[in-house]
C-alpha cells in the first residue's frame, strides 16, 4: 500500500487501536476483538512479546493495516517494515526512524509536542504526527497549532476517549487512536474479549458520529518553498 492511499484509509477510518501489553496471546487475542468490533487501522507496541510475529500475522488479514509503535531505533523500524507495517509510531522526533520509515515506503508518525517539533516533524517528510503526550485541553490546543498551520495531520492518542473523541474531531485531527479505553488493563487481565469487541463498536460510534469533509489538501507552505527552490 502506497503512503497515499494510507492517507486516505486513515482520513476515513478516522481511529487507530493500539494495544500494549506484556502478553502475546492477549495482545493476539485483544486486537482481534478489536477488529469484530469495526477497527480496520491497529498499531501493536514494541512492548508487546514478539511484536513482529504479530504485526505480521495481522498484516496477512484482508483489508487490515498494520502500524508499529514504540519505534524508536532505525533498526526496529526496518524489521516492522519487513514484518508488514505500514506505519511507524514514535513517541519522540527521531531523525533515523523518520527517514528509515520513508525509505521503506511506510508512513513515520513521530511524537511531536510543540509547534516547533510539529513542523520539523513534517518537514522531515512525516506525513503524520503524533500528539505526545496529548495536554489536557487537546482539542483546544490541537485547534490552535492547526490555525496557523493546517497543513499538519495530528494524531492525539493519549487522553482520547468515547466521551470526547467527538472533540478531538472538531478539533481538526487527521485521526486518533485508542489506547487504555479500548484495552482496560482490568479487561485484558479478565481476556473478556466480548467486552472488548463492545468497546471498539461504541469508540468507533462516538468517533464517526461527526460528519466531516473529503481529506483537506490545504497549502503547505514548505512544499511551496520546495518547488520555488527547483524551479529558480
Amino acid at each position: 500500500m502506497k503512503p497515499e492511499m494510507l492517507l486516505d484509509r486513515m482520513w476515513q477510518e478516522r481511529a487507530v487501536a493500539i494495544i500494549r501489553t506484556g502478553d502475546h496471546d492477549v495482545a493476539r487475542d485483544a486486537m482481534s476483538a478489536a477488529i469484530e468490533g469495526g477497527f480496520r487501522l491497529v498499531e501493536f507496541t514494541l512492548h508487546c512479546p514478539r511484536p513482529f510475529e504479530l504485526i505480521e500475522w495481522f498484516a496477512n488479514q484482508e483489508g487490515i493495516i498494520v502500524g508499529a509503535g514504540t519505534v524508536m531505533q532505525p533498526g526496529d523500524a526496518r524489521r516492522a517494515i519487513e514484518a508488514g507495517a505500514r506505519f511507524i509510531v514514535s513517541p519522540i522526533l527521531d531523525e533515523d526512524v523518520v527517514g528509515t520509515a520513508i525509505e521503506h515506503g511506510a508512513v513515520a508518525m513521530p511524537g511531536v509536542r510543540t509547534p516547533t517539533e510539529m513542523v520539523r516533524a513534517h518537514r522531515l517528510g512525516a506525513a503524520v504526527q503524533k500528539l505526545f503526550p496529548a495536554p489536557a485541553n487537546g482539542p483546544t490546543f490541537i485547534r490552535a497549532a492547526l490555525g496557523p498551520m493546517p497543513f499538519l495531520r495530528l494524531v492525539p492518542t493519549s487522553g482520547v476517549t468515547p466521551e470526547n473523541v467527538v472533540q478531538y474531531i472538531d478539533a481538526g485531527v487527521y485521526a486518533v487512536g485508542f489506547v487504555a479505553p479500548l484495552f482496560p488493563p482490568e479487561v485484558l487481565a479478565d481476556r473478556d474479549y466480548i467486552e472488548i469487541e463492545r468497546l471498539a463498536r461504541e469508540a468507533l460510534a462516538a468517533t464517526k458520529a461527526v460528519p466531516r469533509p473529503d481529506r483537506p489538501t490545504g497549502p503547505d507552505p514548505f512544499a511551496r518553498a520546495a518547488t520555488d527552490a527547483v524551479t529558480a
